[in-house]
């Protein structure tokens, strides 16, 4: 296996690694033809690849995929290389000094519409549902507590809505300090997810424009872009007053005393979509199997986290804690990637959904689960005009590829890898319409303008945002 990059040169002369290849490529299709007569075997184009990531528990299935041996079992020699933040990881892949990448589910979307770096990203494969949380400081917990509900052991009643944390930004206000929190990216799930609970509960987020790209227009809460890892000191310093980010960094405030996680985004919205797997349109059409080959490696890494009710995850844990992974204590990983979450120190509650990888067709890029993103980029004016709900389907079909998604599927069937129910074969490509948000707003993703029609906060139909304000509707 080629070994995960940590700037060390391997000592094994170039013919021998490819002699070794070689070699492993034959055996791999030794055993195809003798135990999987009736798969259809399919070389790879590009056998050699690298693949980016953030330091995040989500990353999970590249890291499976690479220690449990399953990219080469398809006759993938793939290197995993950790990013310095979702910028740099999403220019990497547009030059293709990156082959593929751990995405937010919001990057390929943004890229292909030209909101940011313009450039046509799709992906076969949806990496998992949930695991982020929203982290306040101490002094800001101390502050929202009175106004929380008690459970009869005196516990705070869950979930933690945004009504009480309004209060507390009103007092900012009155004192003209502003109230800032932060978020990883501005096409991320965690400003949405941020957004969407600040705005649930009367706190407005603020707008974006086409010349204001702070996203601050209007608003009550001031969100400005962190990188994960770096979330827990910001707060520490003071900088920020809360976060939204993915685990492990919201369990880190809690084991350094730094802050407390008041909701989850399982709360939040109950199965939400979360990372994807992005590539360029031009490397899919370039190396077909190869994406085929990549996709089945990931999903038989998300079947082995899920599988016999997660009983994998503590393997999981270890292997994620190393340095060239995500590099954090394994038992503060271990805190909600293996069906809890602790939210004040010594409040632990069960989450078993809080890390979903496989289960519920986690790993089927719904259509549906895109167009949701874009409603969130229109409702905060990252998409400045009114859209008709066609071109949210048409956007959603040119960049969520559930065809090749579903090539990879039969070819682990056929190959007895997979089960036959484990996969979604009948749907169109979008979910029964769901309203199990914390707001109880019903989602179709097949109506998306009358789905930012029910929003208080939020633009409308025919609005427009300027640095002044929102006018027309």
């Amino acid at each position: 296996m080629t070994a995960p990059e940590t700037g060390l040169s391997s000592s094994v002369p170039g013919a021998l690694k490819k002699a070794s290849r070689l070699v492993s490529m034959v055996a791999a299709a030794t055993m195809a033809v003798t135990g999987m007569a009736q798969a259809e075997l399919l070389l790879p184009e590009k056998d050699e690849l690298k693949f980016g990531f953030i330091k995040l528990t989500d990353m999970a299935p590249l890291a499976i995929a690479y220690e449990k041996g399953y990219f080469e079992d398809e006759g993938l020699f793939v290197t995993l290389e950790p990013q310095a933040n979702w910028k740099v990881l999403l220019d990497r892949v547009i030059t293709g000094e990156l082959d593929g990448a751990h995405m937010l589910a919001g990057q390929p979307l943004a890229a292909t519409i030209g909101f940011g770096t313009e450039a046509h990203i799709i992906t076969p494969f949806s990496m998992d549902l949930n695991g982020n949380g929203i982290t306040v400081s101490n002094e800001v917990w101390e502050m929202m507590k009175p106004n929380i509900p008690k459970m009869a052991d005196g516990r705070p009643q869950h979930p933690i809505k945004a009504d009480y944390l309004k209060p507390v930004v009103d007092q900012f206000k009155a004192e003209g300090k502003p109230f800032k929190m932060g978020m990883v990216f501005p096409v991320s799930t965690h400003n949405y997810e941020l957004r969407y609970w600040l705005a649930a509960g009367g706190i407005h987020p603020g707008y974006y424009s086409e010349s204001d790209i702070s996203g601050q227009i209007s608003a009550d809460a001031l969100l400005s872009v962190t990188p994960p890892p770096q979330m827990p000191a910001t707060l520490e310093a003071g900088t920020i007053h809360g976060y939204c980010v993915g685990e492990p960094w919201n369990q880190q405030a809690v084991f350094k005393g730094i802050g407390v996680p008041v909701i989850t985004d399982y709360e939040i919205w109950k199965n939400n979509p979360e990372k994807v797997f992005g590539i360029t349109a031009e490397f899919a059409e370039k190396y077909p199997n190869t994406v085929t080959a990549l996709t089945k490696a990931l999903i038989r890494a998300a079947i082995w986290l899920d599988e016999n009710d997660n009983a994998n995850r503590m393997e999981a844990v270890e292997i994620l804690s190393r340095s060239e992974y995500v590099g954090a204590d394994a038992e503060v990983i271990a805190n909600s990637m293996t069906g809890t979450f602790e939210y004040e120190k010594g409040d632990k509650r069960e989450i078993p959904d809080f890390n979903v990888f496989f289960r519920y067709y986690a790993t089927y890029p719904y259509y549906s689960d895109a167009v949701w993103y874009l409603t969130q980029m229109r409702r905060w004016g990252q998409i400045t005009d009114t859209k008709p709900d066609e071109w949210y389907t048409e956007v959603a079909k040119k960049v969520y590829r559930p065809d090749l998604y579903l090539k990879a599927a039969r070819a682990l069937v056929d190959a007895g890898q997979a089960n036959e129910e484990d996969f979604p074969w009948d749907t169109d490509g979008f979910r029964e319409p769901t309203a199990e948000f914390i707001d109880e707003i019903t989602y179709d993703g097949r109506a998306p303008n009358d789905y930012l029609a029910n929003f208080p906060i939020g633009l409308k139909a025919g609005d427009m945002v300027s640095e002044n304000g929102v006018t027309g509707g």
